[in-house]
């Protein structure tokens, strides 16, 4: 029965709304008025990052809710090219300026390696990159930091040096790629993992069989994948531009039975066909 204010904790004790409104994807002319529906309609928690070129527009939506900003839940992310300390401090900035809020709830590194160079090694650059993380932590501009599409390999590289480790890593998860090594890993160091794509950008959406168990359920396919994804101690990140289906991918009122979550845990991928970004080695 999960409701959006419900929280999962993170280890050093910041509470973190268990669903968040995703806006990978959403237009920057578009963005504004989906966030503010976000809030009208429940959500309190807003993802977004510097490289979605929509922040400026997050921050207008998150003003225009009318909402305390203390009642949200903001968080942004560095991009994936920027790989020097100096750097990583120039594009906090930014993202502060962009979103126009005086505090971030989460700060994310979006990637282990520049979008254009997936897998490349870039360990020593991310030790750089880490080390100002922990600079913009310990300013107390942002209440918690983490990572994104880090794998196992790329969480210890930071962890050794680090001296405060990631507080999320955000991956791509849905049903039947749920990616046990990296999550395991993660939950194993009290790292909090949050689903990007929980419906893999729509395409898991006319899986039969996941539609069998929602029909069980009398709910939707996003539905029931959003609440596989929490039911996983998992934080799912759905994103909608439409109001009707931003409204309904909150409709969480019912639990998943055991049995139904060990068969939809045991299934091969859903969206087989959909961009695969794995974080598993």
């Amino acid at each position: 029965m999960t409701k959006l204010t419900d929280t999962f904790d993170i280890y050093n004790g910041v509470k973190i709304p268990k669903v968040a409104f995703g806006t990978w994807q959403i237009p920057a002319g578009q963005a504004r008025q989906a966030v503010k529906d976000a809030i009208d309609t429940g959500y309190r928690h807003i993802d977004t990052a510097l490289v979605y070129e929509n922040e400026k527009e997050v921050g207008q939506g998150i003003k225009d809710s009318g909402v305390k900003r203390e009642d949200l839940f903001v968080t942004s992310k560095l991009p994936a090219e920027t790989k020097t300390y100096d750097g990583a401090l120039k594009d906090f900035e930014t993202t502060m300026k962009n979103l126009d809020v005086d505090y971030l709830d989460l700060y994310l590194v979006h990637a282990p390696w520049p979008w254009g160079e997936i897998g490349t090694n870039y360990d020593k650059e991310n030790i750089d990159v880490w080390r100002a993380m922990e600079e913009i932590y310990q300013s107390g501009r942002v209440k918690a930091i983490g990572v994104s599409n880090f794998n196992v390999h790329d969480l210890k590289n930071v962890m050794k040096e680090a001296t405060v480790k990631p507080m999320v890593d955000q991956i791509q998860y849905y049903i039947g790629f749920t990616e046990p090594k990296i999550t395991e890993f993660a939950k194993e160091n009290d790292i909090l993992v949050e689903a990007y794509s929980p419906l893999a950008t729509g395409g898991l959406i006319n899986n039969q069989d996941v539609l069998k168990i929602a029909e069980k359920y009398n709910v939707s396919v996003p539905q029931l994948a959003i609440e596989f994804v929490i039911q996983n101690g998992v934080l799912p990140l759905p994103k909608a531009v439409q109001k009707e289906h931003i409204v309904a991918n909150t409709k969480l009122d019912f639990a998943i039975s055991d049995e139904d979550m060990k068969t939809l845990n045991a299934m091969p991928d859903t969206a087989p066909s959909h961009f695969h970004n794995p974080t598993q080695g």
